[in-house]
């Protein structure tokens, strides 16, 4: 999953494909998935090959943040494309206007200062709680859930604004971009049609595969299983590991930028 998505990013990189908007947001989350891989797989490797399994309680407060970091940025990262594929298609005339370099490097901007704004919140919410008790964690990763369990107060409260912040932000999230999906298929001519759904099919995979299990952990239904560590091998390891492969074998342009820049 790492090489395939720094494959993609040397590849867009090193071609005229980075001139294109759509390939300019692509490059950017075969980064931020590159970088959410680099942060969750080597710990997740260590402790599969160690008998013992440690982390320092500060390391933990980091492997935290940069998870929800990126994870957040890589969501971002994807309505930003979403609204990219919108203006292509329904407003065609004024796409060049709408999405010049500024906006997309804006967008790129937000998505980031988004993602840090929710990762400081998940760490502020951990540093102030007491924790008194069993120091063992049933997780491969610092998540808010495992820690918020080892707690010695109530947390109640927390784990409700927990699930009304990013489970709602999720399933919204979720929502909106398959409307917009719906809405850009809805608006291609029947020849068009097909071709859209294949250009797009790649995108929406993408959605499906990385929303459906973050609803799964956050929704509250799933409080009980908020530990369940399935569900959160989808979001951490299958979905980026997918990536790159969901865009460049259904992708004739990526495939012959491949073909001249390697």
């Amino acid at each position: 999953m790492f090489s395939g998505n720094l494959l993609i990013l040397l590849t867009i990189r090193g071609s005229r494909l980075r001139e294109q908007t759509m390939y300019f947001f692509l490059s950017y989350l075969s980064f931020t998935d590159v970088c959410f891989t680099s942060t969750m797989a080597p710990k997740l490797i260590t402790d599969l090959l160690a008998q013992q399994k440690t982390i320092s309680y500060n390391s933990c407060m980091a492997h935290m943040f940069y998870a929800h970091f990126f994870g957040a940025t890589e969501i971002f990262i994807l309505v930003a494309m979403t609204y990219e594929h919108y203006t292509a298609i329904c407003r065609p005339l004024q796409y060049m206007v709408i999405m010049n370099r500024q906006v997309c490097y804006g967008l790129i901007m937000a998505s980031a200062v988004g993602a840090f704004v929710h990762s400081i919140m998940q760490v502020l919410i951990i540093i102030q709680l007491p924790f008194c008790g069993p120091s063992q964690i049933d997780h491969y990763f610092c998540g808010i859930f495992p820690l918020l369990k080892l707690a010695c107060t109530d947390i109640s409260l927390l784990v409700i604004a927990i699930i009304t912040t990013t489970g709602v932000l999720s399933i919204l999230t979720f929502v909106a971009l398959v409307i917009s999906y719906i809405i850009i298929l809805w608006t291609c001519s029947s020849e068009g049609f097909l071709k859209s759904l294949s250009t797009y099919g790649s995108h929406i995979t993408v959605v499906f595969t990385l929303f459906l299990p973050l609803i799964f952990t956050y929704v509250p239904m799933a409080a009980s299983v908020s530990n369940d560590k399935i569900f959160a091998l989808f979001y951490t390891m299958t979905a980026p590991m997918f990536n790159p492969l969901i865009y460049t074998l259904r992708n004739t342009d990526m495939r012959n930028a491949m073909r001249k820049v390697w």
